[in-house]
């Protein structure tokens, strides 16, 4: 089975990353558009383009199947729907490349869900300090991998 994010997980991501319609420089002063998009140099029309919500989704849609198709890569054990989410949203921060040396995957692969959930909240620091958004936003997320589906 191919895992998928849903649309609770999409949202999940907008909440934590915000929407930005028009162009407008991340705290590395990079390009972005959207829900945290990189304008490549292939896409230099976005500099100056207002996006609407569907061009916003698509575009959040194709940054996030990156991710869905790492985390089928590298995942080995049975995930619910929320445990996905969590980890597709915590992957859409902290890229894959950290993702897939983290204590997070490690513990997973292991089957130790518990302790993957607890090492979500390792990921907290951005330039080295801790930032109050990260915290709340890994605990958001542990809760979210943490919880059953009904």
């Amino acid at each position: 089975m191919a895992y998928r994010i849903s649309n609770n997980g999409i949202n999940q991501i907008k909440k934590h990353e915000g929407v930005e319609y028009r162009m407008y420089r991340d705290v590395a002063g990079y390009p972005t558009i959207g829900v945290g998009h990189l304008i490549l140099a292939t896409e230099k029309h976005l500099l100056t383009k207002t996006l609407t919500e569907s061009e916003v989704d698509e575009l959040l849609r194709k940054d996030i199947a990156r991710f869905e198709k790492n985390l089928n890569a590298v995942v080995k054990v049975p995930l619910n729907q929320n445990q996905v989410d969590a980890l597709l949203s915590l992957m859409f921060n902290i890229g894959s490349g950290a993702f897939n040396k983290s204590s997070i995957l490690k513990r997973l692969n292991q089957k130790d869900y518990l302790r993957a959930a607890n090492n979500f909240t390792l990921w907290n620091k951005a330039g080295g300090k801790v930032v109050q958004g990260l915290v709340n936003r890994r605990l958001q997320e542990r809760t979210l991998f943490l919880s059953p589906i009904n």
